[in-house]
């Protein structure tokens, strides 16, 4: 359970990062209060998974969720660039992800 518990804080986390282009600065409300939420909400879940899970492999996930995801979003939404050397660093993050899993 601890490793879903840590799926869905790494889903938040990327829900907030994406959302904070959203807010454009803080200035608008709801976008705002969504991302703030998604913060508040991956901490108390990553919190959870901590119960049970080392917080050095588990806060590295955490992270490599985000980060992945993140990233993978801003090519999607915002258009950033998805060049060969990009995706291949992906790869290493998901595949350091994968380790930790295995490994924790």
């Amino acid at each position: 359970m601890a490793w879903i518990y840590l799926v869905v804080a790494g889903l938040f986390e990327i829900g907030w990062a994406i959302g904070l282009k959203y807010t454009d600065g803080f200035t608008r409300l709801t976008p705002s209060v969504l991302t703030g939420a998604s913060m508040v909400i991956s901490v108390l879940v990553l919190g959870l998974a901590l119960r049970e899970l080392p917080v050095g492999s588990a806060y590295a996930v955490w992270t490599g969720i985000g980060t992945v995801g993140t990233a993978l979003l801003g090519m999607y939404l915002f258009g950033e660039p998805a060049t060969v050397i990009r995706l291949v660093c992906i790869g290493l993050i998901v595949s350091g992800i994968a380790g930790l899993k295995f490994l924790a």
